[in-house]
């Protein structure tokens, strides 16, 4: 086996950089965590417990926690990058002048950029590109059901790693792989990251489904011509078909349409129940991904001609009033016509 990463530095201080920490500790891996809010670090440190996203699991002394910027990266031999997309942007160009040369970046974010459509490993690459004299360092996605909550309790869990570089993702593997956390290798890093992205806008459209109670039914055809939608577009962009319907497709739809605690599921789900976009929002501890990353999909969809019926409803509910019970009916009512998915 090609040898671990002996110490990571994650970029963010969310559940998912302080669950990937705790692991990490547990395999005796130095880890450093920095948030780009000094604030809410010092009350990180002040506690060692990370009460606004994984509260009652206490952070050992041996995960580093800091929110001086030139600390970040001391020591480390890889990165990983838990901010979440939208802000990714301005993060890494805080921080890039501090990256040591050839350190590799791990993105576990999912979501696409709004302004530019691009995927949070193209975000790292393009801003490292620009603001680094040598080359760009090896870049990976790591995606899958992952719920934070559950991995805390050590409870079994699967992802994959994405990377062109083969031995990149053989480390990650090797890095994270415990006896309750399994990690596959996967070429497709656009599938991969376009799986984890597109799977929060069909998660709203679960949640509200939840909020109408419209029923297993509904919501099981939901996820089904979800992921024909997300396999069509993922086609389109040169992804492999099979990657969604591996664990980082299939698999983290349907956690994300059925977890109770899920960010997404639980803001659709608010939204079916009457609320507004800007108060069910505001009900959701943390940031809300599938939003912002529904109205980048209708860019894609529309930049590869592809016909994304489910996505389109959830951006007309999100951004233009209509209401939830008439963006299903309309779902229903469109022409009938053979099956068909990617």
């Amino acid at each position: 086996m090609p040898a671990s990463f002996n110490h990571i530095a994650f970029v963010g201080s969310g559940a998912m950089a302080t669950v990937l920490a705790l692991l990490l500790e547990s395999k005796a891996v130095d880890t450093t965590v920095w948030g780009p809010n000094p604030g809410n670090m010092a009350e990180l440190i002040r506690t060692r417990e990370n009460r606004r996203y994984l509260p009652g699991y206490p952070i050992p002394q041996g995960v580093r926690l800091t929110a001086r910027d030139q600390e970040v990266f001391e020591g480390a031999d890889a990165v990983v990058s838990a901010i979440p997309t939208q802000f990714a942007r301005g993060v890494w160009a805080r921080l890039a002048s501090h990256l040591p040369a050839g350190v590799p970046v791990i993105s576990v974010a999912k979501g696409i950029e709004n302004q530019t459509v691009l995927r949070p490993s193209q975000i790292i690459a393009e801003v490292l590109g620009a603001s680094a004299s040598g080359p760009v360092p090896g870049l990976a996605a790591l995606s899958g059901p992952s719920v934070a909550e559950e991995m805390a309790r050590s409870l079994p869990a699967t992802v994959a790693v994405a990377s062109p570089d083969a031995e990149l993702a053989r480390r990650v593997q090797e890095t994270f792989t415990t006896d309750w956390f399994r990690v596959y290798t996967n070429e497709d890093v656009v599938g991969v990251e376009l799986a984890g992205a597109l799977k929060n806008v069909i998660a709203l459209a679960a949640g509200i489904l939840d909020g109408l109670e419209a029923g297993i039914n509904a919501k099981s055809a939901l996820l089904s011509r979800g992921l024909a939608e997300i396999t069509r577009l993922g086609s389109a962009m040169g992804a492999r078909a099979d990657t969604f319907f591996g664990v980082t497709g299939v698999g983290d739809l349907a956690t994300t349409c059925f977890s109770p605690t899920g960010r997404n599921r639980s803001c659709g789900e608010l939204l079916g129940q009457g609320k507004t976009l800007q108060a069910a929002l505001d009900g959701v501890s943390g940031v809300v991904e599938g939003v912002p990353t529904a109205r980048a999909v209708m860019g894609l969809a529309a930049q590869h001609d592809v016909e994304m019926p489910i996505a389109e409803a959830v951006n007309k509910v999100l951004f233009e009033g209509l209401d939830p019970r008439v963006a299903i009916a309309q779902l229903m009512s469109r022409e009938p016509k053979p099956e068909r998915v990617g």
